[in-house]
């Protein structure tokens, strides 16, 4: 893997103390040299509405070319009421609209996310993954992600504890390989 790759990072909740934040910002630490990474915001994207489809917003148009410049994609969300946050879903819609300029086309995901749940984010995946199959975006099924959080998971300089470490290392390196046979180039 001697290209370069350029990986958005999508964070599906705002919380300033994201528990999937505080492990987006660890994982990425677990990539090859050649990977870089940017968090794409999505606390400042509007609610969607298709009147705006024939004047996109400056801050839609934004987000819009963040996406398209990416090589592959990170989701790290949270499960609110046994699926995505709303914010989620407002920034996958932003990003496929209007219709026929479809930002995410192609663009390889990975999913995970993190609760204090036992069945963690695993039904918010799911219906992740159901809008990410009709936006085209070849998604990685294995390995799955799905992570209880636990105090000391990860530190003040963003590094993951060693038994989440160690379990987290096959899922970026999986990825790695997956972005790298996927983007598109």
């Amino acid at each position: 893997m001697s290209s370069q790759y350029s990986i958005g990072v999508v964070v599906g909740s705002l919380r300033a103390d994201s528990y999937n934040l505080k492990v987006a910002k660890a994982i990425i630490k677990l990539f090859p040299a050649n990977f870089s990474f940017k968090f794409i915001r999505i606390d400042q994207l509007p609610l969607y509405s298709q009147d705006a489809d024939q004047n996109v917003p400056a801050v839609v148009a934004d987000f819009k070319d963040q996406i398209k410049t990416c090589d592959g994609i990170i989701f790290a969300t949270p499960e609110y009421n046994r699926s995505i946050p709303g914010v989620l879903k407002n920034a996958i819609d932003q990003g496929s609209r209007p219709w026929g300029d479809n930002s995410w086309e192609g663009i390889p995901a990975g999913l995970l996310g993190v609760s204090i749940g036992n069945i963690s984010t695993a039904i918010a995946q799911q219906h992740l993954r159901n809008s990410l199959t009709f936006l085209n975006m070849p998604t990685m099924n294995q390995p799955e992600c799905f992570l209880k959080w636990y105090d000391g998971m990860v530190d003040e300089q963003d590094n993951l504890a060693a038994k989440s470490k160690d379990f987290l290392q096959p899922w970026a390196d999986t990825f790695a390989k997956f972005v790298a046979h996927n983007a598109k180039r």
